[in-house]
């Protein structure tokens, strides 16, 4: 796999939330080794407004997202993914499209923050909460030496990383 940048492609249901976060966070730590992409299997059409204040308060861009389909990035001329990562139970358990090029696979699950109802205050904690445990996931997956694990290792190393808590 020693190819850069490589091309990451964060998934979930609605793609209004936690894989925008994850899109907005590995753009914002990944530097250029990195392209971050996100989108749902039925995407919402809009992002979540608190995603993108979140994004803001980690001192990250809050602009350029939307909520799109999956299936964008199975056709002929998407960008070939290098790794796919479910970030919301119900999308790890769907079937999803084809993907070109054998991309490593993994899922990270996170609450969804979108889903916490009471106040303002504890809105905007759920959605920092899913934004904290996604940076130390990302932060963590930055760490590996990407151009010298084989794949099923690779995979592993992956996969583990959707344990890691904040």
């Amino acid at each position: 796999m020693p190819h850069l940048p490589f091309n990451v492609l964060f998934l979930c249901t609605g793609n209004s939330a936690r894989s925008i976060l994850a899109e907005g966070l590995l753009k914002g730590l990944g530097g250029d080794r990195f392209r971050a992409y996100s989108a749902g299997s039925t995407p919402k059409g809009d992002v979540h407004p608190l995603a993108l204040a979140t994004l803001l308060s980690f001192s990250l861009p809050g602009d350029g997202y939307r909520s799109k389909s999956w299936d964008e990035f199975a056709e002929p001329d998407a960008p070939k993914m290098d790794f796919i990562i479910t970030v919301c139970d119900n999308a790890a358990g769907e079937v999803c499209p084809v993907w070109p090029g054998h991309p490593t696979t993994a899922h990270w699950g996170i609450a969804d923050p979108a889903a916490v109802e009471g106040t303002e205050d504890e809105r905007r904690k759920a959605f920092q909460d899913a934004a904290r445990v996604l940076k130390r996931r990302i932060e963590l997956f930055l760490s590996l030496p990407l151009e010298r694990l084989d794949a099923m290792s690779l995979q592993t190393e992956l996969r583990g990383i959707g344990n890691a808590e904040e």
